[in-house]
């Protein structure tokens, strides 16, 4: 489904006429929907970390350099996030405060473990990675448009652009979202669209291990500890 597809669902939802083409369209409803699918698309992307939007992050250590650019594409960290070194054995210290971060700066501490911090589009580590060392973590994409062709990008600028996440998600949001801003009912439409959206982050992750009942063993089997065992 392109962006175009779901505009067209969503007129035929709120009684709009159903446009051949969105993006380069003037009337004002194709604008409207195209801002408000721009809108939705980026709230349902923040509002969940998906899969599908995580990226790894690689820094690699020259010995000198503590202040490292962002990714071009990046949103935000994961909601759970670390920092791993390839030269210790736990992830780096977080230091989230800023007032803290500038009293370890200002008075020169020196760490047991390399500490980070994200301020002014970078991540800051102290002390720098050794060289050669590297640094990775996770972090959550802004290229959340898939084109036809080319690379993914943060907005939809084609009627042929395809959301990354669940269209079906996405068009539901466009329906209860428009009757909102016209005041009309939509409580109705919040609610598909929350339980849509609680089932596709239910489903967003492998599969899990479940184990029902206690352990069963065989019935002749004899256990060792925490007795002696004679050669």
């Amino acid at each position: 489904m392109t962006i175009l597809s779901a505009i067209q669902n969503v007129c035929k939802v709120v009684g709009l006429d159903v446009p051949t083409a969105a993006i380069a369209s003037t009337a004002r409803e194709h604008v409207e929907l195209v801002a408000l699918a721009n809108e939705m698309a980026d709230r349902i992307a923040q509002g969940h970390d998906w899969q599908s939007l995580k990226t790894l992050a690689t820094i690699t250590g020259d010995g000198s350099t503590e202040s490292h650019a962002l990714p071009v594409d990046y949103a935000r960290m994961l909601k759970k996030a670390q920092v791993w070194s390839s030269s210790l054995e736990t992830p780096l210290s977080p230091i989230s405060d800023t007032d803290e971060w500038l009293g370890l700066d200002v008075q020169s501490f020196d760490f047991v473990i390399n500490a980070w911090t994200i301020y002014g589009d970078q991540i800051h580590i102290k002390p720098a990675l050794a060289s050669g060392v590297t640094a990775k973590y996770f972090y959550i994409s802004d290229r959340i448009v898939a084109p036809a062709s080319g690379s993914n990008t943060s907005a939809f600028t084609t009627d042929t652009d395809t959301f990354r996440l669940s269209e079906r998600l996405l068009t539901l949001g466009m329906i209860w979202q428009w009757r909102a801003h016209k005041g009309l009912p939509y409580q109705e439409d919040v609610e598909t669209f929350e339980a849509l959206k609680e089932t596709l982050v239910s489903d967003d992750k492998g599969s899990r291990m479940v184990r029902l009942g206690k352990v069963r063993l065989p019935g002749d089997l004899t256990t060792a500890y925490p007795q002696s065992i004679t050669p």
